[in-house]
């Protein structure tokens, strides 16, 4: 089957309501199965149709709009799916009755109906036959008649003229094909396919550019060498219009060169305006020079733009290359060199306003008041690069913009996230077709100022392609030393960024390169605490979305439980993204509650809360006894906070075998392994009978299963569940450990330390291990969140075995089956 576009049709007829849609289809005449005489129902439902004329054999889609013509399609399309097609009298009828309609049309078959969106229903139908009305026997709910077939009158289609007919039609085809632009080169490889002498002329007919009464005439013609005489005469019609149209636009074409025609026209229009007084591109010129003049950008900048506007001048204003020149100068002029905005150096200020849109974060606050403080002694100084590196929703990006408030200066966000192309950084050369100065410098024109807070948001996002490696132009752009001679592609001058506060933002560290990482100053933003989250919560959340869902305090109040519970049982992130949603939720109820005037509680209760939003979504992970054997409390760092996690490890007949599971990565499965080769290294030490390792399988899990898992601060919590399991020894309860284990049994430090102990604190845990390298990190917290928490430090993992393991046995310990070794008999 092939299709073609209406809008590339040839010679087709115009649409209307009940007509082909935008697709033609065209079968080839193999293709066509048309329905046999004894096929044919005694009775036939009528459909009116305007503007064109159904042909037997060629399918179109019509789209039916008037009410009896919609009940006589569905009820057709579930019986046998045959009408008849009829074109109007008048078009201008809309509702036609059995009078207006034409009594010689085409049976159809409706192969497929489609139901639109807006209401329409539009079908798709195959002529079949042609057939004459005899009688009509209703016009309720729709036209229906008693009819007979007609069958063309019998020909010889190997005659000459025949033959030379066919060919006449497909010449005339193929030359309205060449003369009309609109018509595809499909259109010639679709014509080629059909060999049908009866198809051939019915398809031409219904495409034919003719009145609707002249296509009935064809329709109506018994011989089919007549009805294609008839269509030969219309279609030379249509090509004799054509090639007079051409001959037409060929006179009025002149042979004056396009190019000099329109310097002439410019030339005089320069001067009637001079004549006028209106501005010509040598005022336009005059005006920029005269703005430059103000300018407080380097000598070399201004001799720069001078020399290109006097490019310009002399440059003919019809040129291609005029209005690049002009966008390029323009480019230059409007950037704001040496424009700066003056820095607020009230610190007391800064420090509200910091404080006023952000809880916590106070290393970045002190880094920039500290900014503040040397920028108010030493006026020089250039612009920090600072990297806010931390999880999602922490206030990274928002952070920015009090930073901006703060100082007092212009505020600029560009996103890196998917950037991959380096001529978004450094820009194109202004040779290329469309060629403009990179997002930089863009956003930098923006601001108006040379010395905007700007930030660079998802900086760790930063791809790279066969284009150029965007993180690479950076390096220029974030290093104090260089960018203030930073050189656009486009610019071609030297422009100084060095007094431009940079931001980047992050969520990972390790896909940043590292040249471009050793530029920036980073500052680790870690999650927010709990009782973090409930300041954070009460302070700007809630007020927040109680002023965007149009209600005031008095209307609504949280329980500082159910924002705990909101906190711990819907939501599990670092920031408060998710948080806000759910609070938004809670909200927007109490408004419907209150628009459609139905009681509601103005205190939000932990009932009210579960009421809302439905059934908790996270379970709290909690500390489970210890009973069994080789099972110990991990701490792991994610995403989106710190966690609890359970090693489990259990024995079993065998050879020998290690089997780890719960989709570890590489290093964590090479703790287990380091775990397991220094207990059977020092398992005299231990106590723990070497044959066990060779007569006893051991299977290490670490639950829960469909979540991957890797690092290696799992180690010494691998060891202990190990050393557990091979002791049968209980394991200290409520203890949890984190930290990294080498072969000769050193403990190393990990990371995460503030996330983890928060985690820890919300399990119930009372006593953590740590690396003793890691006391600097505990330091660094907040006292109040340490309260109830023992932490002891370890150098080894003697250390960890002798607190972690208690001396006495579990429950139902294991009883170890080690056969006797064997004498060799010879």
């Amino acid at each position: 089957m092939t299709y073609m576009n209406k809008d590339l049709e040839y010679f087709f007829s115009e649409s209307s309501a009940d007509e082909p849609e935008e697709i033609i289809q065209l079968i080839a005449a193999d293709e066509i199965n048309l329905l046999k005489d004894s096929q044919l129902p005694s009775e036939l439902p009528i459909l009116p149709i305007k503007n064109t004329v159904l042909f037997p054999g060629v399918v179109i889609p019509i789209t039916v709009g008037r009410q009896k013509s919609v009940r006589l399609v569905k009820h057709a399309y579930k019986g046998d799916r045959i009408i008849g097609v009829t074109a109007q009298k008048n078009v201008k009828i809309e509702e036609p009755s059995a009078e207006d309609l034409n009594t010689i049309g085409t049976v159809a078959k409706i192969l497929k109906m489609l139901v639109l969106p807006d209401g329409n229903t539009t079908i798709i139908i195959q002529g079949q036959k042609r057939f004459k009305i005899n009688e009509i026997i209703t016009e309720t709910p729709y036209i229906k008649a008693k009819y007979q077939v007609l069958d063309d009158l019998d020909f010889d289609l190997n005659k000459e003229k025949t033959q030379a007919l066919t060919q006449s039609l497909k010449d005339t085809a193929y030359k309205i094909m060449k003369l009309n632009p609109e018509i595809p080169k499909e259109a010639k490889i679709a014509l080629d396919n059909i060999d049908n002498y009866s198809y051939l002329t019915h398809f031409l007919s219904g495409n034919v550019n003719a009145e609707v009464a002249e296509k009935q005439t064809l329709l109506e013609l018994d011989d089919p060498i007549l009805r294609a005489e008839k269509l030969l005469s219309l279609m030379l019609k249509n090509l004799q219009m054509l090639q007079l149209k051409q001959e037409i636009q060929k006179k009025v074409h002149t042979d004056i060169d396009h190019q000099q025609r329109d310097y002439f026209l410019r030339q005089q229009m320069r001067i009637l305006q001079n004549e006028l007084g209106n501005e010509g591109p040598d005022q336009e010129i005059q005006a920029l020079r005269k703005r430059a003049d103000e300018k407080k950008w380097p000598e070399e900048v201004h001799k720069h733009f001078l020399k290109e506007s006097d490019k310009i001048l002399r440059m003919n204003p019809a040129a291609a290359e005029y209005p690049v020149a002009m966008n390029y100068i323009e480019m230059l002029i409007d950037l704001p060199w040496g424009e700066i905005t003056n820095d607020n150096f009230d610190l007391k200020n800064a420090q509200k306003i910091l404080d006023r849109d952000h809880f916590g974060l106070e290393k970045v606050k002190n880094r920039i008041l500290e900014y503040l403080a040397v920028r108010k002694l030493k006026e020089d100084i250039k612009g920090p690069i600072l990297c806010l590196y931390g999880p999602p929703g922490v206030g990274k990006t928002s952070l920015g913009k009090s930073i901006a408030e703060a100082l007092g200066r212009k505020y600029i966000r560009m996103s890196l996230g998917g950037l991959h192309d380096e001529a978004e950084i450094r820009g194109h050369r202004k040779t290329y077709i469309g060629s403009m100065p990179g997002k930089i410098l863009q956003n930098i024109k923006r601001a108006k100022s040379s010395n905007p807070v700007f930030i660079l948001d998802e900086i760790d996002k930063v791809s790279s392609n066969f284009r150029g490696d965007p993180s690479s132009a950076l390096l220029e752009v974030l290093d104090p030393e260089q960018n203030n001679t930073f050189k656009d592609n486009y610019l071609e001058v030297d422009y100084d960024l060095s007094k431009v506060l940079f931001i980047a933002t992050a969520n990972s560290l390790e896909t940043i390169q590292p040249a471009l990482r050793d530029r920036m100053e980073i500052i680790d933003i870690t999650g927010y605490t709990l009782e973090e989250k409930i300041q954070i919560a009460k302070k700007h959340v809630i007020p927040k979305q109680i002023t965007e869902h149009g209600l005031t305090n008095k209307d609504l109040k949280f329980d500082t439980k159910a924002i705990q519970k909101l906190i711990n049982d819907y939501t599990r992130e670092s920031g408060v993204r998710s948080l806000e949603r759910k609070i938004a939720v809670v909200v927007r109820n109490v408004a419907k509650a209150k628009a459609m005037e139905e009681s509601f509680l103005p205190t939000i209760s932990i009932n009210e809360v579960r009421s809302i939003l439905g059934s908790e979504i996270f379970d709290k992970e909690t500390y489970d006894n210890n009973d069994f054997p080789g099972v110990v409390t991990g701490l792991a760092w994610t995403p989106s906070g710190g966690d609890i996690l359970f090693i489990e490890s259990s024995l079993s007949r065998g050879k020998g075998k290690l089997t780890l599971s719960g989709q570890l990565g590489d290093v964590m499965k090479e703790s287990a392994m380091t775990a397991l080769s220094y207990l059977r290294s020092n398992a005299e030490d231990l106590s723990i009978p070497y044959k066990i390792f060779d007569h006893y399988d051991l299977h290490v899990h670490v639950p829960a299963g469909a979540i991957p898992k890797d690092g290696p601060s799992a180690g010494i919590t691998m060891l202990t569940a190990l050393a557990s399991l091979y002791t049968q020894r209980k394991v200290k309860a409520k203890m949890a450990m984190t930290g990294e284990i080498t072969l000769r049994g050193k403990v190393l430090p990990v990371g995460g330390i503030k996330e983890k102990i928060l985690a820890a604190k919300r399990a119930g845990i009372k006593e953590i291990i740590l690396c003793k390298k890691n006391k600097k990190d505990i330091e660094e917290i907040n006292e109040h969140y340490l309260k109830s928490l023992k932490i002891n430090y370890v150098e080894n993992v003697r250390e960890v075995l002798d607190l972690a393991l208690l001396n006495e046995k579990v429950r139902q310990p294991i009883e170890f089956i080690i056969p006797e070794d064997r004498p060799n008999i010879v």
